[in-house]
């Protein structure tokens, strides 16, 4: 059961991978980097901080770094300990896929996936109250970690798993920051 599922997993991968072109990497090279999200980011943190008081700002970004260093390590963790190969070194596929990037780090699961949705699940769960087209906010991470299939840094297997991880810990420290809002009397 298990094999058969990896085998379908690389298969999902070469097909995916092998829909790109020379003319878009630079694209998805762009895409992929954090970084360059950051005015998205900003745009954000602005729609909040637009609705809600300088206190309750300063508590969501200090939950907001802690989710992302939570989610981070959890990811390393779960990585670590399967030391699953990338896509780009693995090789039964290697030949068969268009690498774009490769690094020599683990593969399950993504960080990418894992943070971005997690992020943007604890900001859409606020900003949702508010904002009626708040769920566009999940583009993001599907963008952001198709990005990681095209580029050969991820199995899709592994999107999903990060996908479902930041839906967890997503919800988790929205929960923590209900409970920061009630005994800090935010609302």
């Amino acid at each position: 059961m298990i094999e058969s599922l990896i085998q379908s997993d690389k298969e999902l991968l070469v097909y995916l991978n092998n829909l790109g072109s020379t003319s878009y990497d630079a694209f998805w090279l762009f895409i992929t980097k954090q970084l360059n999200w950051m005015p998205f980011y900003l745009l954000l943190l602005y729609l909040v901080y637009k609705k809600v008081s300088l206190k309750t700002l300063g508590i969501v970004l200090l939950v907001i770094a802690g989710l992302i260093a939570f989610t981070d390590q959890f990811t390393n963790l779960v990585k670590n300990h399967f030391a699953r190969p990338r896509p780009c070194n693995t090789e039964d596929i290697q030949a068969l896929l268009r690498i774009v990037k490769c690094s020599p780090t683990n593969s399950f699961f993504s960080g990418h996936a894992s943070n971005s949705t997690a992020t943007m699940l604890f900001l859409f769960l606020i900003l949702r109250r508010y904002y009626k087209y708040a769920f566009l906010v999940f583009i993001f991470p599907l963008v952001f970690a198709y990005s990681r299939i095209y580029l050969s840094l991820h199995f899709p297997g592994d999107i999903f798993v990060g996908m479902c991880a930041g839906i967890l810990t997503g919800t988790l420290f929205y929960q923590l920051f209900k409970w920061l809002e009630r005994k800090y009397k935010l609302v």
